[in-house]
C-alpha cells in the first residue's frame, strides 16, 4: 500500500536534529523523498544515515535559513535531486530561553536579532521560495510551519512569542493568498518539548537526555499530563502535509496536551 507521501519531494529545514529529524524519518516512512536541510552538516548527514538506514531516500544540503541564497538553492536542490518540489516544511526555530531567570527587560539587542532572524526570516524566506516554485510547477503544493502555542497565548519567553506570533499570522494570511493557486499552508504550534534540541539540557551535549526531574517538570505544562515529543510533531505535521489534509488550509495545529483549550 502506498504511503501518505508516496513519491513526494519534501524539503525540511532543521531536519538535523528534534523535530525535523523525526519528521524526515516519519515522511521517508510514508515513501517521501527527503531533503533534509540544516546548518549543522553533521547533524544532517546523520539523518540521511538514518533515513537510508530505514530504506528510505534522503540527501543532505547545508542551509542556512537566515541566508536568502542557502534557502534557494536548497530549493533548487531539491528539483535536481527528485524532479520537483511537494512540500515545504520551515521547521526552524530557536529558543529564547537561554538564561533562566531572564526576564523581557532582559533581553538584548542580540537576543531580538537571533529571535527574529532565525524564526521569522527563515520562515519567510521558506515560503517565499516555496511559493515560487510551486507557481513555476503550475499544480500546488503545501507548507508547513513551526510555529507555537507561544505564539497563541502568553507562554514563556516574550519575543520568542513575538516571533512565534508572526509565523501563525505569515501562515494563515498566505494561505488565503495562495489559495486559488492550489497552495496550503498550515503550520504545527507545539507545547513543551524536552526531549529535542529546541532546549538543550546541557548546550555542550546537544543530543543528551534530561534529568527525570526536568521530564517530569515538562508535563506540568500541559493539561493531560504529557510533554511534546519530536514525533507527536512529526505525526501532527505528516497529516497537514498529506491529502488527508486535502480541504485544511491556514490552520495553526496546537501539538500541546490542551494548553491553550485552558
Amino acid at each position: 500500500m502506498a504511503g501518505k507521501l508516496q513519491d513526494k519531494t519534501v524539503l525540511i529545514t532543521g531536519a538535523g536534529s528534534g523535530v525535523g529529524r523525526a519528521s524526515a524519518l516519519r515522511f521517508a516512512e510514508e515513501g517521501a523523498r527527503v531533503l533534509v536541510a540544516d546548518v549543522m552538516d553533521d547533524w544532517a548527514a546523520e539523518t540521511v544515515r538514518l533515513v537510508n538506514e530505514a530504506d528510505g531516500t534522503a540527501i543532505a544540503q547545508h542551509c542556512d535559513v537566515t541566508v536568502e541564497a542557502d534557502v534557494a538553492a536548497a530549493v533548487d536542490a531539491a528539483v535536481a535531486h527528485f524532479g520537483r518540489l511537494d512540500v515545504m516544511f520551515n521547521n526552524v526555530g530557536v529558543t529564547g530561553m537561554t538564561r533562566p531567570g531572564a526576564m523581557f527587560e532582559d533581553a538584548t539587542e542580540a537576543d531580538f536579532e537571533r529571535l527574529t532572524t532565525i524564526n521569522f526570516k527563515g520562515v519567510f524566506f521558506g515560503c517565499k521560495h516555496a511559493v515560487i516554485r510551486f507557481k513555476a510547477q503550475g499544480d500546488g503544493g503545501v507548507i508547513v510551519n513551526t510555529g507555537s502555542v507561544a505564539g497563541m497565548v502568553g507562554f514563556g519567553s516574550v519575543v520568542y512569542g513575538a516571533t512565534k506570533g508572526a509565523v501563525n499570522q505569515i501562515t494563515k494570511g498566505l494561505a488565503i493568498e495562495c489559495a486559488p493557486f492550489d497552495i496550503r499552508v498550515n503550520a504545527i504550534c507545539p507545547g513543551t518539548m524536552p526531549l529535542t534540541n529546541f532546549i538543550m539540557a546541557d548546550p555542550d551535549k546537544p543530543f543528551t537526555v534530561p534529568s527525570d526531574e526536568r521530564l517530569e517538570f515538562a508535563k506540568t505544562f500541559q493539561p493531560n499530563g504529557r510533554y511534546i515529543t519530536a514525533e507527536d510533531c512529526a505525526a501532527a505535521a505528516l497529516f497537514l502535509a498529506s491529502d488527508d489534509a486535502y480541504n485544511i488550509t491556514g490552520v495553526l495545529l496546537p501539538v500541546d496536551g490542551g494548553y491553550v483549550a485552558k
